[in-house]
């Protein structure tokens, strides 16, 4: 996938990396739930759970419920283009200043709206928007971007 400047989220996570925006999981469940009826497994897996080693099949049409979930995570379009959370509160604030993203917002190191990145991508939103707002997009999209990092631990004194 080219590096492109629409899949820069105005949170800072870059949507081409997304395994939600690429369907990649959600293409892997559907595949393995296609297979699961082809073979009946619903059949096998109520026959094996009655064997010890494999009692954990009785939960095998949670199991497949599961994976109908994860066939419903997909993006259709990027963050900019709407897509992502329809809740978004980054883009409605980003939308209404007029900016391209927060990483040209001043508050956006102390941002409480950005918290809600937090429980999906640790710190890495914050890096990004560092990387932003000092090389600017094309040299974003030059260089490594971070999905997922875990916060600073703070340290008992």
């Amino acid at each position: 996938m080219a590096e492109d400047k629409d899949l820069i989220a105005y949170c800072g996570i870059y949507c081409g990396e997304c395994f939600i925006g690429q369907g990649k999981v959600a293409d892997l469940a559907r595949d393995l739930r296609k297979e699961l009826r082809k073979y009946r497994f619903d059949k096998m897996a109520k026959s094996f759970s009655e064997v010890p080693r494999f009692s954990a099949l009785k939960d095998y049409p949670q199991c497949y419920d599961v994976l109908g979930e994860l066939v419903k995570l997909r993006c259709n379009k990027a963050c900019k283009d709407d897509g992502g959370p329809p809740f978004c509160k980054m883009r409605k604030c980003c939308r209404k200043k007029g900016i391209e993203g927060c990483w040209e917002c001043e508050e956006f190191e102390t941002c409480q709206e950005l918290d809600f990145v937090k429980t999906y991508h640790g710190d890495a939103h914050l890096k990004n928007l560092r990387k932003l707002k000092k090389a600017g997009v094309e040299g974003f999209l030059k260089g490594k971007k971070y999905w997922y990092a875990a916060p600073k631990r703070k340290e008992n004194a």
